[in-house]
């Protein structure tokens, strides 16, 4: 990769940094009963405060495009929520013919409501655009369009969505893909993509997470720390839920497997977040609700600077949704590039949020947290939820990156 095609460098802790916690108000929260077994191991759901969020806003008003294997709008959970979309594969079938079961699962973390026992959406009130794409394996068995990840970026850019979830990557990058990124934000797109499930392996920039213009998403457990597969560098913005995930076994779609959702899931979930906060905000811009986002992520460190783990911490919608907490700043200053998103030149104090910039010179590691949860005044605070099990990643799921490109 040349250096033209990542990133910009920007200040970034080189430390597993522990996150403070999912919520300043975390403790003592009783998990909702569940409907359903599969809804009972979305321990992210009570961390996160979904049931509270809810009674605020469930995501409504709010269009997110997944752009994945396809959506199944015919499981119990999806039924009536998702809208028109776009198959960029030209293979046979369309965009809710979903080859894999990844990008169902990916819509209904989402926006599914849960019935028939199905996975609950964080923000069910979001009506979903499904955009189909093609893994490696699915271009090898089919007679596909080489360039459908940008034509779907850009058709989605041209939607009605206000969110792009794009849980795919590959470790190398095309002008088209670029370009079609640099689209989406001229047309006030907030994007989010997964940084990549392979730390112990070469941990490469994954695209689309590591353009510009583009929000990389770690995966983090149920103690606020990075899974041990998430990838690590400068293409970390933020981090949300992605271990011990449920998803749909297979594109047949008769029953759901526990594994780990990787950085795909947590993709869907930092997604789903932006959605509760801008629908909560209807009047900001994409970059202001990005803002809001870093401002209230959860970490214990300096805010401003970044976590090569974690990026700004770990993303809690609820601080502004319950609290209304969070620095919107600028509404045309981009909190990725601090850049102007309208075209027009950004001056060095236009940006109220205070951004640091991604020129500075990276830091060296600083010591690793010592496994608790602090909250923002530094106080410890439990994040172990009743009944933590165990789970075994299957073989051969769907998120592992394959040969070019893949689910992330």
């Amino acid at each position: 990769m040349t250096a033209g095609m990542g990133r910009p460098q920007k200040r970034v802790l080189g430390a597993l940094a522990v996150a403070a916690s999912w919520s300043l108000v975390f403790a003592g929260v009783a998990q909702p009963a569940a409907a359903a077994e599969v809804q009972s191991k979305q321990w992210y759901l009570s961390a996160m405060q979904a049931e509270e969020m809810w009674k605020v806003t469930t995501g409504e008003g709010i269009k997110i495009a997944v752009i994945d294997s396809g959506v199944n709008a015919a499981t119990p959970s999806l039924q009536g929520q998702t809208l028109k979309g776009f198959d960029a594969t030209g293979a046979e079938g369309d965009e809710n013919d979903d080859y894999s079961g990844h990008g169902t699962t990916m819509a209904e973390l989402i926006a599914g409501t849960g019935k028939g026992g199905g996975i609950k959406g964080l923000a069910p009130g979001v009506k979903i655009i499904p955009m189909r794409i093609g893994s490696s394996e699915f271009q090898k068995e089919h007679s596909s369009n080489v360039h459908d990840w940008a034509d779907a970026i850009r058709a989605a850019a041209d939607s009605d969505a206000k969110i792009i979830s794009m849980s795919f990557g590959s470790p190398y990058s095309t002008q088209r893909e670029r370009d079609a990124a640099k689209y989406a934000e001229s047309k006030g797109k907030l994007f989010f993509a997964p940084v990549g499930n392979d730390a112990k392996g070469r941990n490469r920039d994954e695209y689309p997470a590591a353009y510009p213009q583009v929000v990389g998403v770690a995966s983090a457990d149920r103690k606020g720390k990075v899974a041990e597969y998430s990838q690590d560098g400068n293409t970390v913005d933020v981090a949300a839920p992605g271990k011990e995930i449920p998803r749909w076994c297979d594109n047949s779609f008769q029953s759901y497997c526990d594994g780990d959702g990787g950085t795909s899931s947590a993709t869907a979930i930092a997604s789903a977040s932006a959605a509760l906060v801008w629908s909560a905000n209807p009047d900001w811009t994409a970059n202001q609700v990005l803002n809001v986002l870093f401002d209230t992520a959860s970490r214990d460190w300096k805010k401003g600077d970044r976590s090569a783990y974690l990026g700004h911490g770990l993303i809690r919608p609820a601080m502004n949704i319950l609290k209304g907490k969070g620095d919107p700043g600028d509404p045309d200053i981009s909190p990725l590039t601090e850049e102007r998103t309208n075209g027009s030149p950004a001056s060095p104090s236009a940006s109220a949020s205070q951004q640091p910039t991604r020129n500075e010179k990276a830091d060296e590691a600083v010591a690793a947290g010592d496994g608790r949860a602090a909250s923002d005044d530094g106080a410890p605070v439990s994040l172990i939820l009743g009944g933590i099990a165990v789970v075994a990643v299957l073989g051969g799921v769907v998120f592992a990156v394959v040969r070019r490109r893949g689910s992330a």
